[in-house]
């Protein structure tokens, strides 16, 4: 990827969300502003602009604002602007659990000279696939000329307007890397996918006395994505972050080898129940309080 700069939106109303200030909630320790700073400075960002009211005084980044505010994305990319002067500028919104996956992607996919060449813009495109504009990587001067000849400033202006015109190289989004919070459904989620890729090493390691391939967290996720996608399942249907700590307890307090064959047993378990999210969970704690009664027994 070249040298660029960065653009950070970070100035909706949130409403779904009852108006909390949705680029300050955390996963894992890090608001997600702070996840969308931290991935642009991974993809060399040289200047970093927030379009926000200031939201924390991280030394890392500059504050701009649209006037009059909650004028939409687009409107806050066109306040941003002026203050880039790279040729290439990183587009992200300040609600992406995975923004640093979602800007390894952009590079994965960039293109090579040739076709670097004759493209404005790389933009990733989800599993529906729908063009993810404000995960994207554009050619600044290519945005400034599209901003030019927007009304009002670009406000209220859909996105399409501002990226439709460009020539744009798609990367498909295999990981759901550009997946954001829209509701608070949406963060639980992201948090149980989080803590799920941080207990995945631990999981790994016990269930194996060898060395073994590493499962990156968008590894990870992708993989059970494209478990619920063949299967119709829904993310209650797969708590991925649940049957991992039942593998490691079951690892730790029974045998390795036992993991598996119980996650499976849990699955089967709660299948003859009913097959509901709750009866998932109720069969995933029995099958651990059964397996400390083991340990506790030396069985």
């Amino acid at each position: 990827m070249r040298r660029l700069d960065a653009i950070v939106l970070a100035g909706g109303r949130a409403s779904r969300l009852g108006g909390a200030i949705k680029p300050l909630l955390e996963i894992e320790g890090r608001s997600l502003l702070t996840r969308a700073i931290d991935a642009a400075v991974d993809a060399g960002a040289r200047r970093i602009v927030v379009a926000s009211t200031p939201l924390g005084d991280d030394p890392r980044v500059t504050w701009v604002r649209e006037d009059p505010p909650f004028g939409g994305p687009v409107a806050g990319i066109v306040a941003a602007l002026p203050a880039i002067d790279a040729e290439w500028v990183l587009v992200l919104a300040a609600d992406l659990p995975r923004a640093a996956a979602a800007v390894q992607a952009l590079r994965a996919g960039w293109p090579d000279a040739a076709a670097e060449a004759a493209t404005e813009g790389v933009c990733l495109v989800d599993a529906e696939h729908r063009a993810q504009r404000l995960t994207a990587v554009y050619r600044t001067a290519s945005l400034r000329r599209v901003a030019a000849a927007l009304p009002a400033a670009g406000r209220g202006s859909a996105v399409r307007a501002l990226t439709d015109g460009l020539a744009l190289s798609l990367v498909d989004d295999v990981a759901g890397a550009s997946r954001d919070v829209d509701t608070w459904q949406d963060l639980e989620q992201a948090r149980s996918l989080a803590r799920a890729a941080r207990t995945a090493p631990e999981t790994e390691s016990i269930m194996s006395d060898e060395t073994s391939r590493t499962l990156p967290p968008e590894a990870l996720a992708a993989w059970a994505a494209a478990l619920r996608e063949r299967f119709d399942l829904t993310e209650d249907d797969l708590p991925v972050s649940l049957i991992l700590d039942l593998a490691r307890d079951v690892a730790g307090d029974v045998a390795r080898p036992a993991a598996p064959f119980s996650a499976f047993a849990a699955g089967l378990v709660a299948g003859r129940a009913g097959g509901t999210p709750a009866q998932v969970r109720e069969a995933v704690a029995a099958i651990a309080a059964l397996a400390a009664d083991w340990a506790k027994d030396g069985a």
